[in-house]
């Protein structure tokens, strides 16, 4: 973990370093390679009984090469007047070199340089995955003059009341409202909903949403700077850097041990010396009390049991980036899941075809025509329909004169019967013939309200005019959702929540399956922000999960962000703490349950490291501890902790541990 004057460094490097991809491509990434390289180079040496000259050059290479930064930048601090733990390792290694224990400070060094490049690997993909986000919302766009005309502009110059033309296909380039036209716009990356919305005018659109097969003409709402897709660049940077000041207590505690560390090794050098002890016997006890007191051994008593936990994690899908993540994790209170891609699979999907009294079809036959209708179409919906009927073992033929009318359905000629699909309120104008039309309209609209209701997206289909079948497309419940949610109670004892830009019928039935019944529908990125707040405002540590860019602030907001690995975007993958590689919801509970084991393993090893460095350090001080005693003991407690940590890699510890309640803070 980097600390103090160093970390202020890295996040300026990292932001003044060219914009390139790959972690090769950061400078902390090669000295700490190079520095592992040669310390491995070193310790084979000695381990060959080859030349002292030939291990120590490596050595001492080893620590150029990783101290060199860490190094200068505790000499940086020190002009402000602060004094922190890297430059305290730094110090500790030349201590430990000087008196022959060059192997040593190596391996403060070779952790010391790796845990920087890991830190500085997470904040150039963040940053990256913040700045592509900038990419969605298209750099020009249309814009309509006084007189009609168009011409090409940069979309930051647009302005509140600027009119624009987007094309089928296109990516909308402001935050507005559609004057003119008709489509479906995909608005996931914003709202999360699973299929396009129909737009036409009077209806709000979002820049960087993707338009459908249809034109439309936009009056912008706001200047570009203020467009959602920019609030959320915004919110993910503000997110992330509060969630980084909670760490300042403990760099408030690594400084002052670091200050006490040092001024109790000059002491213990300087007042023997100055009593007329020999210069060398009071070096010889200033260095061994370096070692003994460093924290090598507090080092290691934490990270063996979080990496452990780590890897435990990684076999079982999960991704936890850090070993803080790991150790945070098990302090979660309250879970919170995005809907669609999170808690559903984020395919739309087929869920009722209701056959009208009257038309002569079968329900199977009714899908036959829908999908045969819907069959040339590459809206989401329609791929639904049509794989359905696969999957039901239908033939689909081959439809005629087919055409898609945006924002309005399809329609297409199949066995010389024209067939029509789209919204109910598109379809539903023509009256049934016949004497019972009144109660035949009656039957259609109850269908229709009724998978409405149900929260289902709906379209009905007619067959040479007369309404046949009503449509009911929804996303499908992740299988484990239910099973998920029974262990998060057991494991937190609260209740989970579902934060979704969805609609709150949508959301309430989705909700409904899976056993949750705090939901908050329709929320917008910012809206998701503030129910995070809110939630941790009252007392309890939230876990999000999500999977979409919508997601993204509200992933760095939280205590804990899971992004969903599968299908998540890049912004949601580089913002979370944690990534479900497998989409398994089950891995929530699993994590959180291991995070807690790892804690209490971390909590044993700190007492164990406490007590033998704390017996070392009153031996040396009290009497004459011998060097090499000295170096054994501060060894073997690393060696004791390490052993005890990687007991988290047994398998059985991954399984959820209900019996332990979650500890809200």
């Amino acid at each position: 973990m980097l600390t103090g004057s160093r970390a202020a460094a890295g996040q300026d490097a990292v932001t003044a370093r060219p914009q390139e991809s790959g972690a090769w491509s950061l400078p902390e990434v090669r000295w700490a390679v190079l520095a592992t390289l040669l310390f491995a180079a070193g310790l084979a040496a000695r381990l060959a009984a080859a030349p002292a000259w030939l291990w120590w050059t490596f050595f001492l290479a080893c620590y150029a090469a990783g101290g060199w930064e860490p190094g200068l930048a505790g000499l940086r601090a020190l002009r402000h007047r602060a004094l922190d733990v890297d430059l305290l390792m730094v110090v500790a290694a030349i201590g430990a070199a000087a008196i022959g224990q060059v192997l040593d400070g190596g391996l403060l060094i070779v952790i010391f340089a790796t845990s920087g490049a890991l830190e500085a690997v997470a904040t150039h993909h963040t940053e990256r995955a913040v700045r592509g986000l900038l990419d969605l919302a298209p750099d020009r766009a249309v814009r309509l003059g006084p007189d009609g005309a168009e011409e090409l502009v940069d979309a930051a110059e647009l302005a509140a009341g600027d009119v624009i033309v987007v094309r089928p296909g296109e990516r909308i380039a402001a935050d507005g409202q559609v004057i003119s036209g008709a489509s479906e716009v995909d608005q996931a990356t914003i709202t999360g909903e699973p299929l396009p919305a129909p737009k036409e005018a009077g209806d709000a659109v979002f820049a960087g949403t993707l338009n459908g097969t249809g034109a439309l003409t936009i009056r912008a709402g706001t200047a570009a700077a203020d467009f959602v897709i920019a609030r959320i660049v915004s919110m993910v940077a503000e997110a992330s850097a509060t969630k980084a000041r909670t760490q300042l207590f403990i760099e408030k505690v690594e400084r002052r041990y670091s200050v006490g560390m040092v001024a109790a090794t000059v002491a213990l050098f300087a007042i023997p010396l100055l009593a007329g002890e020999a210069f060398q016997a009071a070096l010889l006890r200033a260095m061994t009390f370096m070692i003994v007191a460093s924290p090598c051994a507090v080092v290691l008593a934490t990270m063996p049991p979080l990496l452990a936990a780590m890897a435990n994690s990684g076999r079982h899908g999960v991704l936890v980036k850090s070993a803080v993540v790991m150790e945070e994790a098990g302090q979660t209170g309250l879970v919170a899941f995005d809907k669609t891609g999170t808690l559903t699979e984020g395919t739309p999907r087929l869920a009722a075809v209701r056959v009208l009294a009257g038309a002569g079809l079968t329900e199977h036959d009714a899908l036959s025509l829908a999908a045969a209708a819907e069959n040339p179409s590459e809206h989401p919906l329609a791929r639904a329909v049509v794989s359905a009927a696969k999957d039901a073992g239908l033939t689909v033929e081959a439809a005629t004169r087919f055409a898609a009318l945006p924002g309005r359905g399809v329609t297409a000629t199949v066995g010389g019967r024209t067939v029509e699909i789209g919204s109910p309120r598109h379809l539903l104008g023509t009256a049934a013939v016949g004497a019972s039309a009144s109660e035949f309209r009656q039957e259609v609209h109850a269908a229709v309200a009724a998978l409405e209701d149900d929260g289902q997206t709906v379209a009905v289909m007619r067959v040479d005019g007369t309404p046949a079948a009503v449509l009911g497309i929804a996303d499908r419940l992740r299988p484990a959702a239910a099973e998920t949610v029974v262990a998060i109670i057991a494991v937190t004892g609260a209740a989970p929540v579902l934060l979704t830009g969805d609609n709150r019928r949508a959301a309430a039935r989705l909700a409904a399956e899976a056993g949750i019944a705090d939901v908050r529908a329709e929320l917008l990125p910012e809206d998701k922000v503030a129910a995070v707040r809110e939630l941790e405002a009252a007392g309890r540590r939230v876990l999000l999960a999500g999977d979409g860019v919508n997601d993204a602030p509200a992933l760095a907001a939280a205590s804990i962000g899971a992004a969903m690995g599968r299908a998540g975007s890049d912004l949601a993958l580089d913002t979370a703490d944690i990534v479900i590689m497998r989409d398994d919801l089950a891995a929530i509970p699993g994590v959180i349950s291991l995070s807690r084991r790892a804690r209490r393993v971390v909590t044993a090893n700190l007492v164990i490291a406490a007590v033998i460095i704390a017996a070392l350090v009153t031996w040396d001080l009290a009497g004459h501890l011998p060097l090499p005693l000295g170096v054994l003991g501060h060894e073997g407690s690393t060696v004791i902790v390490g052993l005890n940590g990687l007991r988290l890699l047994r398998a059985r510890t991954w399984t959820p541990a209900p019996d332990q309640p979650a500890t809200v803070s």
